[in-house]
Protein backbone atom coordinates (compact mmCIF):
# COMPACT_ATOMS: atom_id res chain seq x y z
CA UNK A 1 0.00 0.00 0.00
CA UNK A 2 1.53 3.25 -1.30
CA UNK A 3 1.77 5.65 1.74
CA UNK A 4 0.27 9.21 0.77
CA UNK A 5 3.54 10.98 0.43
CA UNK A 6 4.89 8.57 -2.18
CA UNK A 7 1.52 8.22 -3.85
CA UNK A 8 1.89 12.19 -3.95
CA UNK A 9 5.03 12.16 -5.33
CA UNK A 10 3.94 10.00 -8.48
CA UNK A 11 1.07 11.51 -9.23
CA UNK A 12 3.48 14.85 -9.80
CA UNK A 13 5.15 13.11 -11.93
CA UNK A 14 2.22 12.28 -13.97
CA UNK A 15 0.80 14.29 -16.68
CA UNK A 16 -2.45 13.45 -18.88
CA UNK A 17 -3.59 15.10 -22.49
CA UNK A 18 -6.17 14.09 -24.98
CA UNK A 19 -5.38 13.26 -28.39
CA UNK A 20 -7.93 14.43 -31.40
CA UNK A 21 -9.42 11.37 -31.11
CA UNK A 22 -10.59 11.75 -27.34
CA UNK A 23 -8.34 9.03 -26.23
CA UNK A 24 -6.15 10.06 -22.60
CA UNK A 25 -3.10 10.03 -22.84
CA UNK A 26 -0.93 9.64 -19.66
CA UNK A 27 2.79 10.57 -19.48
CA UNK A 28 4.96 9.64 -16.23
CA UNK A 29 8.28 10.84 -15.55
CA UNK A 30 11.19 11.75 -15.28
CA UNK A 31 13.32 8.61 -13.54
CA UNK A 32 16.85 9.10 -13.65
CA UNK A 33 18.41 6.64 -16.63
CA UNK A 34 22.09 5.83 -16.53
CA UNK A 35 22.65 5.08 -20.00
CA UNK A 36 26.13 3.46 -21.23
CA UNK A 37 27.49 5.17 -24.96
CA UNK A 38 30.60 3.62 -26.08
CA UNK A 39 31.90 2.69 -22.83
CA UNK A 40 30.86 5.77 -20.89
CA UNK A 41 27.79 6.63 -18.69
CA UNK A 42 25.27 9.37 -19.35
CA UNK A 43 22.30 10.81 -17.28
CA UNK A 44 18.92 10.53 -19.09
CA UNK A 45 15.88 11.49 -17.75
CA UNK A 46 13.21 8.48 -18.62
CA UNK A 47 9.72 8.84 -19.40
CA UNK A 48 6.69 6.27 -20.34
CA UNK A 49 3.32 7.05 -21.62
CA UNK A 50 0.11 4.97 -21.43
CA UNK A 51 -2.92 4.95 -24.24
CA UNK A 52 -5.53 2.57 -23.83
CA UNK A 53 -9.56 3.44 -24.41
CA UNK A 54 -10.22 1.92 -20.79
CA UNK A 55 -8.65 4.66 -18.57
CA UNK A 56 -10.03 7.19 -16.41
CA UNK A 57 -10.27 10.82 -16.79
CA UNK A 58 -7.87 11.83 -14.00
CA UNK A 59 -4.48 10.93 -12.74
CA UNK A 60 -5.21 9.37 -9.00
CA UNK A 61 -8.54 7.39 -10.58
CA UNK A 62 -5.61 5.61 -12.92
CA UNK A 63 -3.13 5.17 -10.18
CA UNK A 64 -5.71 3.59 -8.04
CA UNK A 65 -6.62 1.24 -10.74
CA UNK A 66 -3.44 0.05 -12.37
CA UNK A 67 -3.27 -2.82 -10.75
CA UNK A 68 -6.36 -3.98 -12.79
CA UNK A 69 -5.09 -2.81 -15.87
CA UNK A 70 -3.63 -5.63 -18.51
CA UNK A 71 0.19 -3.38 -18.95
CA UNK A 72 2.27 -6.21 -19.57
CA UNK A 73 0.18 -6.77 -23.09
CA UNK A 74 -0.09 -3.16 -23.86
CA UNK A 75 2.59 -1.42 -26.22
CA UNK A 76 3.66 1.23 -23.97
CA UNK A 77 6.35 3.60 -25.49
CA UNK A 78 9.00 6.18 -24.11
CA UNK A 79 11.28 8.88 -24.29
CA UNK A 80 14.86 10.02 -23.21
CA UNK A 81 15.69 12.97 -22.94
CA UNK A 82 19.22 14.48 -22.30
CA UNK A 83 20.12 17.88 -20.97
CA UNK A 84 17.94 20.91 -20.15
CA UNK A 85 15.77 19.29 -22.59
CA UNK A 86 12.47 21.18 -21.80
CA UNK A 87 14.12 24.91 -21.64
CA UNK A 88 17.13 24.96 -24.15
CA UNK A 89 16.26 26.85 -27.64
CA UNK A 90 17.42 23.75 -29.76
CA UNK A 91 17.32 20.00 -28.99
CA UNK A 92 18.33 17.28 -31.27
CA UNK A 93 14.90 14.45 -31.13
CA UNK A 94 15.15 11.09 -32.95
CA UNK A 95 12.02 9.35 -33.33
CA UNK A 96 12.52 5.55 -33.22
CA UNK A 97 10.26 2.87 -34.28
CA UNK A 98 10.62 -0.27 -32.01
CA UNK A 99 12.65 -3.15 -33.86
CA UNK A 100 12.61 -6.26 -31.28
CA UNK A 101 15.54 -7.94 -34.98
CA UNK A 102 17.74 -4.92 -35.30
CA UNK A 103 17.47 -2.90 -31.72
CA UNK A 104 17.40 -5.91 -29.22
CA UNK A 105 18.47 -9.11 -31.52
CA UNK A 106 21.32 -6.93 -32.92
CA UNK A 107 20.43 -8.70 -36.65
CA UNK A 108 22.04 -6.88 -39.81
CA UNK A 109 19.17 -7.13 -42.22
CA UNK A 110 18.23 -3.43 -41.25
CA UNK A 111 20.19 -0.51 -40.39
CA UNK A 112 17.67 -0.02 -37.02
CA UNK A 113 20.19 -1.08 -34.52
CA UNK A 114 22.78 0.89 -36.00
CA UNK A 115 20.90 4.06 -36.30
CA UNK A 116 18.97 3.75 -32.29
CA UNK A 117 23.19 3.96 -31.30
CA UNK A 118 24.42 6.61 -33.06
CA UNK A 119 21.60 8.82 -32.57
CA UNK A 120 22.75 8.20 -28.89
CA UNK A 121 26.08 9.32 -29.59
CA UNK A 122 24.88 12.63 -31.68
CA UNK A 123 22.33 13.75 -28.81
CA UNK A 124 24.96 13.13 -26.24
CA UNK A 125 27.70 15.35 -28.30
CA UNK A 126 25.19 18.05 -28.69
CA UNK A 127 24.55 18.25 -25.61
CA UNK A 128 20.74 18.32 -25.17
CA UNK A 129 17.95 16.58 -27.18
CA UNK A 130 15.58 13.39 -26.97
CA UNK A 131 14.98 9.44 -28.18
CA UNK A 132 11.30 8.70 -28.70
CA UNK A 133 11.10 4.55 -28.51
CA UNK A 134 7.30 4.55 -30.30
CA UNK A 135 6.66 0.68 -29.18
CA UNK A 136 3.57 0.22 -32.08
CA UNK A 137 5.85 1.19 -34.77
CA UNK A 138 6.91 -2.35 -35.32
CA UNK A 139 7.31 -3.22 -38.95
CA UNK A 140 6.36 0.33 -40.29
CA UNK A 141 3.38 -0.53 -37.93
CA UNK A 142 2.23 -3.95 -38.91
CA UNK A 143 3.78 -5.62 -35.57
CA UNK A 144 6.37 -8.22 -34.93
CA UNK A 145 4.21 -11.16 -36.15
CA UNK A 146 3.44 -9.46 -39.35
CA UNK A 147 7.10 -8.57 -39.56
CA UNK A 148 8.42 -12.09 -39.52
CA UNK A 149 5.99 -13.29 -42.43
CA UNK A 150 7.33 -9.87 -43.92
CA UNK A 151 11.05 -11.34 -44.07
CA UNK A 152 9.89 -14.51 -45.04
CA UNK A 153 8.26 -13.01 -48.12
CA UNK A 154 11.66 -11.06 -48.23
CA UNK A 155 13.70 -14.30 -48.63
CA UNK A 156 11.76 -15.51 -51.62
CA UNK A 157 12.24 -12.35 -53.91
CA UNK A 158 9.75 -9.99 -52.21
CA UNK A 159 11.44 -6.14 -50.96
CA UNK A 160 10.08 -4.92 -48.03
CA UNK A 161 7.59 -2.78 -49.69
CA UNK A 162 6.25 -5.80 -51.85
CA UNK A 163 6.20 -7.79 -48.53
CA UNK A 164 4.02 -5.74 -46.74
CA UNK A 165 1.42 -4.86 -49.73
CA UNK A 166 1.16 -8.55 -50.05
CA UNK A 167 -0.26 -9.15 -46.52
CA UNK A 168 -2.85 -6.38 -47.25
CA UNK A 169 -1.28 -3.54 -45.38
CA UNK A 170 0.00 -0.34 -46.56
CA UNK A 171 3.16 0.78 -47.21
CA UNK A 172 3.84 2.27 -44.35
CA UNK A 173 0.90 2.35 -41.33
CA UNK A 174 3.02 4.54 -38.63
CA UNK A 175 0.88 7.47 -37.10
CA UNK A 176 2.76 10.34 -35.32
CA UNK A 177 -0.30 11.73 -33.48
CA UNK A 178 0.42 10.33 -30.39
CA UNK A 179 4.24 11.21 -30.31
CA UNK A 180 3.61 14.83 -31.09
CA UNK A 181 1.45 15.15 -28.28
CA UNK A 182 4.07 13.68 -25.84
CA UNK A 183 6.84 15.82 -27.78
CA UNK A 184 4.38 19.00 -26.95
CA UNK A 185 3.97 17.88 -23.48
CA UNK A 186 7.68 17.79 -22.71
CA UNK A 187 9.07 21.14 -24.98
CA UNK A 188 7.64 23.93 -26.66
CA UNK A 189 10.95 25.57 -28.04
CA UNK A 190 12.02 23.89 -31.59
CA UNK A 191 13.53 20.54 -32.27
CA UNK A 192 16.13 19.68 -35.24
CA UNK A 193 14.68 15.90 -36.29
CA UNK A 194 17.24 13.43 -36.86
CA UNK A 195 15.74 11.24 -39.53
CA UNK A 196 16.25 10.06 -43.37
CA UNK A 197 12.39 9.58 -43.45
CA UNK A 198 10.52 12.89 -44.99
CA UNK A 199 7.11 11.74 -43.83
CA UNK A 200 8.11 12.04 -39.99
CA UNK A 201 8.92 16.03 -40.31
CA UNK A 202 5.70 16.79 -42.51
CA UNK A 203 3.40 14.74 -40.15
CA UNK A 204 5.43 16.06 -36.83
CA UNK A 205 4.67 19.30 -38.56
CA UNK A 206 0.81 18.88 -38.99
CA UNK A 207 0.63 17.68 -35.57
CA UNK A 208 1.83 20.90 -34.15
CA UNK A 209 5.93 20.43 -33.46
CA UNK A 210 8.12 22.95 -34.24
CA UNK A 211 10.73 20.98 -36.76
CA UNK A 212 13.33 23.47 -38.01
CA UNK A 213 15.43 21.08 -39.75
CA UNK A 214 16.82 17.81 -40.36
CA UNK A 215 19.61 15.60 -40.02
CA UNK A 216 20.41 12.58 -42.04
CA UNK A 217 21.04 9.77 -39.84
CA UNK A 218 23.15 7.07 -41.52
CA UNK A 219 23.44 3.52 -39.92
CA UNK A 220 26.05 1.01 -40.61
CA UNK A 221 25.41 -0.75 -44.64
CA UNK A 222 26.53 -3.95 -45.10
CA UNK A 223 25.65 -6.77 -47.54
CA UNK A 224 22.86 -8.23 -45.40
CA UNK A 225 21.51 -4.80 -45.22
CA UNK A 226 21.85 -3.26 -49.04
CA UNK A 227 18.93 -4.32 -50.64
CA UNK A 228 16.69 -2.90 -47.98
CA UNK A 229 17.88 0.17 -47.67
CA UNK A 230 17.82 0.55 -51.40
CA UNK A 231 13.93 -0.17 -50.93
CA UNK A 232 13.78 2.32 -48.62
CA UNK A 233 15.36 4.80 -50.68
CA UNK A 234 13.32 4.07 -54.17
CA UNK A 235 10.51 3.01 -52.33
CA UNK A 236 10.09 5.07 -49.54
CA UNK A 237 11.74 8.33 -50.51
CA UNK A 238 14.50 8.00 -47.58
CA UNK A 239 17.73 10.20 -47.66
CA UNK A 240 20.41 7.55 -47.95
CA UNK A 241 22.87 9.46 -50.12
CA UNK A 242 25.54 6.81 -49.39
CA UNK A 243 23.74 4.10 -51.36
CA UNK A 244 23.79 4.37 -55.39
Amino acid sequence: MLTPELKKMLLSKLKKSVNPDGERIFLFGPVQMPIQIDGETFPFQWYTWLKHPDLPADSESLLNMLDRLPLAELQQSSVLTYGDYSDSELAKVRIHSICHTGDIFGSQRCDCGSQLHIAFQQIVEFGVGAIVYVANHEGRGIGLFNKSLTYALQEHGFDTAEANLSLGHNLDDRSYQDVAIVLNMLRSNPILLLSNNPLKRQSLGRHGVPVIGVENLHGVVSDFNRSYLQSKKHRFNHTLESLV
